[in-house]
């Protein structure tokens, strides 16, 4: 079992990476809710179901934790702010950097778990993983996400 864990680690590492980017800034925090978040998978890796898929399940671990710590951090600071290495998006062709730099600002933000559902919908997840993963239904993925993508034009043209 040991052996099976280490090695959805290691193949699935930066998932963990872009959920601990997102949510810290600084190398010794991201690092530490690194660890935070392998535990709790370690933890929960015993109750996994084999319905879902393992992203899925480790986005939603990932998430939780990062999240249920965000909420305990008592200087906020040092957890809320979104930086742009975040969501290690490649630049879109004919998009500049200051286009890419806005949207960054505008991403950052969003609440919390807006900022989770955005990097699920970059990282190309369906909605029902969406679902899954934030334990919400499927019609409300949609429903955030449409108001997550006015949010942004809103934002990015008044910047």
């Amino acid at each position: 079992m040991k052996e099976q864990f280490l090695l959805l680690l290691d193949n699935h590492r930066g998932l963990i990476q872009k959920v601990c980017n997102m949510y810290c800034n600084a190398t010794q925090d991201r690092e530490d809710l690194f660890q935070d978040i392998v535990l709790q998978l370690w933890r929960s890796y015993p109750t996994i179901r084999g319905g879902s898929k393992v992203t899925t399940w480790m986005y939603r671990v990932a998430l939780n934790t990062a999240i249920t710590r965000l909420r305990k951090e008592t200087k906020g600071e040092r957890f809320a702010e979104l930086g742009p290495e975040a969501f290690q998006v490649p630049a879109v062709e004919g998009g500049s950097s200051e286009e890419m730099a806005a949207m960054y600002r505008a991403i950052r933000r969003l609440s919390q778990v807006d900022q989770a559902l955005t990097l699920l919908y970059l990282e190309d997840c369906s909605y029902r993983e969406m679902a899954e993963v934030l334990g919400i239904s499927e019609a409300n993925v949609g429903f955030k996400l449409n108001r997550i993508k006015a949010q942004l034009r809103t934002l990015i043209s008044k910047a």
